[in-house]
């Protein structure tokens, strides 16, 4: 049974800027990588077919329009085990997407949207020295991506099932293979 969560990924030039962060290799940290780098709109979980989330996900409300992500602008700590990048603009996106994903996988929780971009978990290490780099970066979002992560001991994989756009004219496009 597939692990979905429905994301939103930065263009390169951004991910570029966030590569460039200081990444200090300390007991305890462990850092994420290029390739998993995105902001979460929201995780599902186990779900049988992914189908009726991709028909969900385009049927999203048409007022769903384009926004602006922005990134920034530091490196900051999120709860007691992740340094992030705060990515502010995707409220009204991941609203529209949980309330279009109601009913698959697992039930939302009551916390509110927090756009953040994971660069780090930590397991017993403090953040100090790993805070309060600048970086700071604006992007459109015009798509959103329906994402099937693969557990692996050296971290999850990601692989886009769907790219859904943003926009009245809704339509599905699928990544090409391989």
């Amino acid at each position: 049974m597939p692990r979905l969560f429905v994301a939103v990924w930065p263009p390169a030039e951004v991910l570029d800027l966030i590569e460039a962060l200081p990444r200090p290799e300390r007991p305890g940290v462990r850092w994420t990588r290029r390739d998993q780098w995105h902001v979460t709109l929201r995780f599902l979980g186990p779900v049988d077919d992914p189908e009726p989330v991709i028909g969900a996900l385009q049927g999203m409300d048409a007022g769903v329009a384009p926004v602006e992500a922005v990134l920034g602008p530091a490196v900051v700590r999120l709860g007691r085990g992740v340094v992030c990048v705060d990515v502010a603009g995707l409220d009204a996106v991941a609203a529209a997407v949980a309330e279009a994903t109601t009913g698959f996988g697992k039930t939302p929780d009551d916390r509110p949207f927090h756009g953040h971009l994971t660069l780090a978990r930590l397991k017993g290490a403090g953040a100090g020295g790993l805070l309060g780099a600048d970086v700071a970066a604006r992007w459109p979002v015009e798509e959103v991506h329906l994402v099937e992560s693969r557990l692996h001991p050296k971290g999850a994989r990601y692989e886009s099932v769907a790219v859904v756009p943003l926009s009245a004219a809704s339509g599905i496009a699928r990544p090409p293979v391989g």
